[in-house]
């Protein structure tokens, strides 16, 4: 067995596999937030580091299993800073904490523009989102404790530095819209070794590297961890060698392209395409629309216009008469570049439509055209043949069968594997714990294809 700590913002998770990648255990719960010291909300480190520790003594302790491995996966975008002991300076500052525009601007007046950054980088400008600016803030805001720093960890190899004692650094977190990582030289941007900053940086270990640990008087292999897009990702980069590209949906829509290496323009870069890094260090380039938010938002509206339940849309069905008899333009127009903030639907008249299904199929098509756009902009000339989707839009036949319409040349699946981000990190460590070949039914897929009337 292997057992997987899968910590996102909102449940954190427990799973254990079997060697066929079958879930045999798990366990989850929801922990409550603290505020740093300005009241802003944030992950409680302590709480976490509690369940953790608690949870791993929980399963050692299990007669039916036999932990052979362990491993993590986490939201990025997150540092805990922890002195020569091993204790955390600072709260885990939420990445969606405002940024100082001063700040910013010195920032990048100091090392060449926003532009010239992110371009290197691969990252958008987004505040704290970019984790290396919460460090640069750090050190120029509280200097003294700056310095007392012995390492700085992305939140996936603080958890496995939990249990292995091992401080390390991984290159799905290093890559991840941080602007840390220069993605032309394949090295810390030189921003970071002009602040200092790779001083506070463990070694990179390779993602599918352990760490020998004993834990409770038995030697287990501990993973370095993993951020938790790129290790959603893993699935697919095993279970298919052809060139293809992943939409994951959820409150963003993420397409993910890992056979692309064209480096990012500026003009991508506008339009929020961002470059991660897979588990075994190649640039997946990648862009993303805030579809499912607006989804949530615009469902609703429609629903109250409607006096329906907010949950109608689950029952709905595609129906592409509906598309031929809406009120408003087709589905497929294009837009302008830089449009891909929100679709048009927001602006809608909802007395135009005359049932709650015409308008959803509107609100899908409208979303459509935006997710075209996105997923083109990654597509490029990479002879992508198919596109798997995963998340909750996998599930939803309108936006499945408008998919399909949008690309007719490709391949459209809807695709699932469970768990999937905590499978992609019990992949990565496969040889470490596993004797058998990785199974060939990980992924679930559903074929969609173009209609006559869909188009």
């Amino acid at each position: 067995m292997i057992a997987i700590f899968d910590i996102g913002k909102t449940n954190k998770k427990l799973f254990i596999f079997d060697e066929h990648y079958h879930i045999v255990w798990e366990k989850t719960t929801q922990l409550e937030q603290t505020t740093d010291e300005d009241g802003d909300e944030c992950e409680d480190l302590e709480l976490l580091t509690h369940w953790v520790r608690e949870t791993l003594t929980e399963i050692m302790h299990l007669p039916q299993f036999s932990i052979k491995a362990i491993n993590f996966t986490s939201y990025g975008a997150s540092f805990v800073h922890i002195d020569k002991s091993g204790v955390p300076l600072t709260p885990l500052y939420n990445y969606l904490k405002p940024y100082p525009a001063a700040l910013q601007q010195a920032f990048y007046a100091q090392y060449g523009g926003a532009l010239e950054v992110s371009a290197a980088t691969a990252s958008p400008v987004l505040g704290s989102l970019n984790s290396g600016m919460q460090l640069y803030r750090l050190k120029k805001e509280q200097p003294a404790l700056f310095k007392r720093i012995a390492y700085s960890l992305h939140l996936p190899q603080f958890l496995s530095y939990l249990v292995a004692d091992f401080p390390c650094t991984d290159i799905t977190s290093i890559g991840c819209h941080t602007q840390l990582w220069d993605y032309t030289r394949n090295t810390y941007h030189h921003w970071v070794t002009a602040e200092g900053l790779d001083k506070v940086f463990a070694p990179i270990l390779p993602s599918d590297a352990v760490i020998p640990t004993s834990i409770h008087g038995v030697e287990i292999p501990v993973g370095g961890g993993l951020h938790d897009s790129s290790s959603a990702l893993i699935p697919y980069l095993t279970g298919f060698s052809a060139p293809f590209l992943l939409i994951s949906t959820g409150t963003w829509c993420i397409s993910l392209n890992p056979f692309n290496a064209n480096p990012l323009t500026k003009e991508e870069l506008a339009q929020d395409s961002l470059c991660y890094i897979e588990y075994h260090g190649k640039p997946v380039k990648a862009s993303r629309i805030f579809a499912g938010n607006e989804h949530e938002q615009q469902v609703k509206r429609i629903a109250d216009h409607f006096g329906e339940s907010p949950r109608f849309f689950r029952a709905i069905v595609f129906d592409p008469d509906l598309l031929m008899g809406l009120p408003v333009a087709p589905p497929f127009v294009v837009a302008e570049p830089g449009t891909l903030a929100q679709s048009v639907f927001p602006h809608r008249d909802l007395s135009l439509f005359s049932s709650a299904a015409q308008a959803y199929h509107c609100l899908i098509a409208d979303i459509m055209e935006q997710q075209k756009i996105s997923t083109s902009l990654v597509i490029q000339d990479t002879g992508v043949q198919r596109i798997f989707v995963d998340g909750g839009f996998s599930k939803n036949p309108v936006y499945m069968h408008l998919l399909a319409a949008a690309f007719p040349e490709l391949e459209v699946f809807a695709a699932s594997v469970a768990q999937a981000t905590a499978v992609g990190a019990a992949i990565a460590i496969h040889k470490h714990w596993n004797t058998k070949a990785l199974p060939g039914d990980l992924i679930e897929m559903k074929y969609y294809t173009v209609t006559q009337q869909s188009v």
